[in-house]
């Protein structure tokens, strides 16, 4: 008698943004379906990306068609988008990434996903993948994605504290690397917590300089750029390197508890809530994209004593172009040095380093006149004498 073939197992493809692939396939793995993880972004898909979109298009749209493309070519039977609501182009991305493909010939299926639709829009991208409805199933799913969020959010955390204090540079990057090893081999809620403990102790073997000086800086900006290593030319990495912890003001686990998380799950102030708050006297309303949150992270970061905060957009964002504007108009309240870098694909390596040797430079001096009595170690006195 020959045995029944086995069902083979769907492939569906996310486009990257930083760790969120390992998110993404923990909850496809739990609808049983196979992730299909394309190559993490480079050079060869910001050049297909590039090669099919529209001149002025956003560099985010450019990586992302660039990722289904990879995906595509590489046998995914699904590509998955995020749609949004609202005046951003995000909102137009799916329309235009789907009839791009179909131009190419491609004959993936395309589906979207709407984060903004909350805990339904979830539910509903899982049915329409499984073609069934099987709500305790999906609650899992759910779960477990938001979880692994919010591990890698502080495993990424913990990863700018030891990089800013390490002694053999990028050995902090490395372990963290195998911690999201990890992460991605987990199955359930048990084996998560034993990973993301796995992972902690695996960049506690960071040797590190604790007296070395540390700038405290904030990221903000478009949240694809702030997130992804590739397009924002791995900024926190170069950040470390001359020894300045970052802190991302924006994160998927922040945006999870404003779109998807019920309000009687949450704890505190979200970060929309304290942009509508600290945003108020310079924006009164949400203009599109991240700018309201941008807005109020350069005030909440001169509140809380940061040494400095990068603003990052893609060329041509007219939210975050609007941010921008808005930054100088704030300079009497927060008394806090702000760096605009704006990103495409013409931007320059050398150049873009260039900027935040400055920018380091003119806060480490900052510092130092503000609080003459504090500590300099050898290394920091170094970067200041050059």
């Amino acid at each position: 008698m020959i045995k029944k073939e086995e069902k083979k197992k769907i492939k569906v493809a996310f486009p990257h943004m930083g760790t969120i692939y390992i998110a993404w396939a923990a909850a496809l793995k739990k609808l049983g379906i196979e992730p299909f993880i394309p190559p993490y972004t480079n050079k060869k898909t910001l050049s297909l990306g590039t090669k099919h979109s529209p001149e002025a298009i956003c560099l985010p749209y450019k990586l992302i068609l660039g990722n289904f493309i990879e995906a595509i070519e590489g046998g995914t039977d699904y590509v998955a988008m995020i749609s949004s609501p609202g005046i951003c182009r995000l909102g137009e991305y799916g329309s235009s990434i789907r009839y791009a493909l179909g131009d190419l010939g491609y004959n993936a299926k395309y589906i979207e996903l709407a984060l903004y639709d909350g805990l339904k829009g979830m539910y509903n991208f899982s049915k329409e993948l499984i073609g069934k409805n099987d709500p305790i199933l999906f609650l899992r799913v759910i779960l477990t994605m938001i979880r692994t969020i919010f591990v890698l959010d502080d495993l990424e955390t913990a990863l700018a504290y030891y990089r800013a204090r390490e002694i053999n540079q990028g050995t902090a990057e490395k372990h963290f690397k195998k911690g999201l090893n990890y992460i991605l081999e987990a199955n359930n809620t048990i084996e998560l917590k034993k990973a993301k403990n796995m992972a902690l102790e695996e960049l506690q073997k960071t040797e590190i300089d604790k007296d070395r000086e540390i700038l405290h800086v904030d990221l903000t900006g478009e949240i694809f750029l702030v997130l992804d290593y590739f397009a924002n030319q791995n900024i926190e990495r170069e950040l470390g390197k001359m020894g300045v912890q970052t802190r991302r003001s924006l994160t998927v686990g922040s945006f999870l508890k404003d779109a998807i998380i019920p309000k009687i799950f949450r704890k505190g102030e979200t970060h929309l809530q304290r942009a509508f708050r600290m945003a108020k006297p310079y924006l009164m309303r949400d203009i599109g994209g991240d700018a309201l949150e941008c807005v109020s992270d350069v005030a909440w970061a001169s509140e809380k004593g940061k040494d400095g905060l990068i603003h990052i957009s893609p060329f041509t964002c007219m939210p975050e172009i609007m941010s921008q504007n808005i930054f100088p108009s704030m300079r009497e309240d927060c008394n806090i040095p702000v760096l605009t870098l704006i990103m495409d694909e013409q931007t320059g390596k050398a150049g873009y380093i260039t900027r935040l040797e400055a920018f380091v430079d003119l806060m480490r001096r900052r510092k130092r006149r503000e609080k003459p009595d504090i500590k300099i170690s050898p290394e920091a006195e170094s970067i200041i004498s050059t």
